[in-house]
């Protein structure tokens, strides 16, 4: 069965709002046979990575930069998965007060060199993620399940 990881720090009521979205989304009733697997970031592990099939990240925008745990979690895995993982589809979402595009750039400098495939745009949310924000985010979830069905 294949697995979605969605990888995500969630220190916040609205990360905590964009990952239930993307929870909701990947574990869509009309996606089968698609293994949803959780890990905070400080806890995902290299296994974690080589065992899925496509990861889901969330990460808040943090002074202009992806949050320090997303961070370590990339330090942690980049060289053990990177040639593992040449290919595997990925989706982010991202929360910033202000601005996310630091967050962005740093996410796709990673991604690209782990040699990853975007599936979906990022959903980039500032402030108060309201309805159509948390629809992106449940959208998001469902075309990264969808596409390892």
């Amino acid at each position: 069965m294949p697995t979605l990881l969605i990888v995500h720090h969630t220190p916040s009521p609205s990360m905590q709002a964009m990952f239930e979205a993307a929870l909701a989304g990947a574990n869509h009733p009309d996606i089968e046979g698609v293994d949803v697997v959780r890990r905070p970031a400080l806890g995902a592990t290299v296994a974690d990575v080589l065992a899925a099939d496509g990861y889901l990240l969330g990460t808040p925008a943090n002074l202009g930069s992806m949050s320090g745990a997303l961070k370590h979690f990339f330090d942690t895995v980049y060289y053990p998965c990177l040639d593992a993982t040449k290919g595997r589809p990925f989706g982010a979402y991202v929360h910033g007060n202000n601005d996310t595009s630091g967050t962005v750039r740093q996410l796709d400098a990673i991604t690209t060199g782990l040699g990853w495939t975007r599936v979906a745009e990022p959903v980039l949310v500032t402030g108060e993620p309201d309805k159509a924000a948390l629809e992106a985010v449940t959208e998001l979830g469902g075309t990264l399940a969808a596409t390892l069905m």
